[in-house]
């Protein structure tokens, strides 16, 4: 797949005039080995106001962000899972999240946001597992779309737990963390 991007890339920059060279070169080094950010490096302003939950405190807290339009719920899911600002971090706020690879998609069909785990949020030795799926149910049932959320690994219904740790197959949605949200 890397071979053929950059055949391709070889080809496009051969037809714009680009001189290819032979031998590879080192980029400056303050362009090298940059590594992505997961964190949100400056909030995005806008028009529309986006709430996704973290943590404060052993809470879930709704955290509201401007962004320039409604997000699609995969944006959504990746703000959330981007973890809190540099501005949010100072304030004390966290995420119970283990990062961007926790999710692989999110479908929702009548009003159900069905969320399918790519890694296991239980047995990671983490005290917080009901805090990762708050932030993950509460967050998607921001969105007018979304009344209720369930959760799947490999395509198959999994019970994960509610606010006061039982597990449940049921959908879940804010009501069910509700001992766990900080008053706003």
């Amino acid at each position: 797949m890397k071979r053929a991007a950059a055949l391709a890339l070889a080809v496009l920059l051969a037809g714009c005039g680009v001189p290819l060279e032979d031998e590879a070169r080192a980029l400056p080094s303050q362009s090298a080995n940059v590594p992505p950010s997961a964190t949100p490096a400056v909030p995005e302003t806008g028009p529309i106001t986006e709430t996704i939950y973290l943590v404060k405190g052993g809470l879930l807290v709704a955290v509201p962000r401007n962004v320039p339009a409604e997000p699609a719920v995969d944006k959504l899911m990746a703000d959330l899972l981007a973890g809190p600002t540099e501005a949010e971090k100072a304030a004390g706020i966290g995420s119970a999240l283990l990062g961007s690879k926790v999710v692989a998609a999110v479908q929702v069909h009548n009003g159900i946001a069905t969320v399918e785990l790519a890694a296991n949020l239980e047995g990671t030795g983490r005290t917080d597992d009901v805090l990762a799926y708050g932030q993950i149910v509460c967050t998607l049932t921001t969105r007018p779309d979304v009344s209720w959320t369930t959760f799947t690994r490999d395509g198959q219904p999994i019970e994960v737990p509610r606010g006061d740790g039982s597990l449940t197959g049921d959908p879940l949605n804010a009501a069910s963390y509700s001992r766990l949200i900080a008053a706003g």
